[in-house]
């Protein structure tokens, strides 16, 4: 067996070779099935990416199916903080799981996350990987604007303080204008609300979209790719680029 930490200091104790996972969170699970779609044997409905991946569903993120998810017989799950309940993470490790967390809240731990993450699970670094540091390596330098983030309706919350998504936005000029909210992911008053220059709707976890959200504020509104906005995975690699130009 080989030992690691996880982001959140856990000890897992991992196989020499890694050959059963089971991803409860779909940035992750698209983070290991595209290089190894060969170790996922379990993944929630929400794993969406890669298109083609054909594995055994154990429901969601908030309620994964426990009994189904032992009778994998994972060599691992792979779990994240926010996303998961840590009920059921402890339930996994009590039946004798292996577990592992990750708890990124901005674009360079979420690398960093990854990089200790996969090179244990995959056995290497794959080449996504390097591209995405490379890409985000660089700061941003050209004008800032202020923004609120919606990320669910009825009712109304929107992105707050320490969040991976609004940390993204930062490094590409655009500041979360709740980013001092005593809360993650505060509810609120699209009629009252601080000063802000526009709206970035992502189309996920709500389906926000040209039709379902921008009518209901005073500034200008932008759709954008949910998947590139919240996940960490290979879609950082392109993320910088398309979120730019979807908010030009």
């Amino acid at each position: 067996m080989n030992s690691a930490y996880d982001d959140l200091g856990n000890v897992v104790e991992l196989p020499s070779e890694v050959r059963r996972v089971v991803s409860i969170v779909p940035s992750l699970t698209e983070s290991i099935a595209s290089t190894r779609p060969d170790l996922i044997v379990g993944a929630t409905d929400w794993c969406t990416q890669p298109a083609h991946l054909d594995v055994i569903r154990v429901r969601g993120t908030k309620n994964p199916d426990l009994e189904r998810i032992r009778a994998l017989a994972p060599d691992v799950v792979i779990a994240n903080a926010e996303e998961n309940r840590a009920i059921d993470l402890d339930a996994l490790r009590s039946s004798g799981i292996a577990v592992w967390t990750t708890a990124p809240t901005t674009v360079p731990e979420a690398l960093d996350s990854l990089m200790r993450m996969l090179p244990a699970i995959i056995g290497d670094v794959p080449r996504w990987l390097r591209e995405a540091r490379s890409v985000w390596s660089t700061s941003y330098e050209g004008m800032r604007r202020r923004a609120v983030i919606p990320i669910w309706r009825r009712p109304w919350m929107a992105l707050g303080r320490d969040t991976f998504a609004g940390d993204l936005l930062s490094r590409i000029g655009i500041d979360n204008s709740l980013r001092e909210s005593t809360e993650r992911y505060p509810r609120i008053d699209p009629a009252a609300l601080p000063e802000y220059d526009l709206v970035v709707l992502p189309d996920e976890p709500y389906p926000f979209s040209p039709d379902d959200g921008p009518e209901a504020f005073a500034k200008p509104a932008r759709c954008v790719s949910g998947r590139h906005l919240t996940w960490y995975g290979p879609s950082l690699v392109e993320a910088r680029e398309l979120l730019s130009g979807q908010l030009a």
